[in-house]
């Protein structure tokens, strides 16, 4: 398998280009703000042909160059309906700092041309690999992760998936739950019924920071560790509040 992913933008958002091999069609993973460039030159290098762009939700650090990528490749946008209309309005989902930031710029955003939605354990066929869609609400109400067959070894483990986790799951963190269409009970929700049920050997591409595993952050995330049956009370979680994402 054949993986590139690099941080993009003033937000540090990991895109990913994935692959069976060079010389393949090719998905793309999270193209977010100043991604199409890097995209370009995955593709170009590994002589790649993109056919989807995957959205783990529809934040516009995560989303800014969706429309771009899509149209330059006459690729198809997947995205779970209740984040889709994000891909024309990024506004409505940004934090008061986020839109701060973009004062004064002129930008438009508009769907590509091509869009399909996806659904709770839906199996995506595409570009000769096969994607497991979780959805995972709670850092927005379309969030979800993907997860693909791996079955290779790092060092003296085999890694059975990778999971695209999006702004659910960092190395050490969650995502934050106070913007737009955020909960954080639902959060807790979706870690504890689509994160702590899977194998410990599955490797998380998260979509910012390093990568990780189930395992480590089963064993070391506070956000996970005291996560049980219950979450009526657990808004107020020992942990304190995420922040990281957009």
């Amino acid at each position: 398998m054949f993986i590139a992913g690099f941080p993009a933008g003033p937000w540090g958002t990991n895109c990913y280009v994935v692959a069976t091999g060079p010389g393949t069609e090719c998905v793309v993973v999270d193209p977010g703000k100043d991604a199409a460039a890097g995209v370009a030159e995955v593709v170009r290098e590994n002589g790649l042909k993109p056919v989807a762009v995957l959205v783990s939700h529809g934040h516009i650090d995560h989303m800014w160059c969706v429309a771009p990528v899509a149209g330059t490749y006459d690729a198809t946008a997947w995205i779970h309906p209740h984040d889709r209309h994000l891909l024309s309005d990024p506004m409505a989902g940004m934090s008061r700092e986020t839109a701060g930031m973009l004062l004064g710029g002129k930008y438009e955003f508009a769907e590509p041309d091509d869009v399909a939605e996806l659904s709770d354990l839906q199996t995506l066929e595409l570009a000769g690999l096969q994607f497991t869609v979780d959805h995972t609400p709670g850092h927005t109400e379309g969030s979800v992760t993907f997860r693909t067959p791996y079955g290779e070894e790092a060092g003296d483990q085999e890694i059975s998936e990778l999971m695209f986790s999006g702004d659910l799951l960092f190395a050490g963190s969650i995502g934050r739950t106070d913007l737009p269409g955020g909960d954080h009970p639902t959060m807790l929700r979706s870690l504890r019924d689509k994160v702590l049920t899977l194998p410990d050997d599955i490797v998380v591409l998260p979509g910012h920071g390093e990568q990780t595993s189930i395992g480590r952050e089963r064993a070391t995330n506070p956000f996970l560790l005291d996560l049980t049956g219950d979450l009526t009370s657990d808004s107020d979680a020992s942990a304190g509040t995420p922040t990281r994402g957009l």
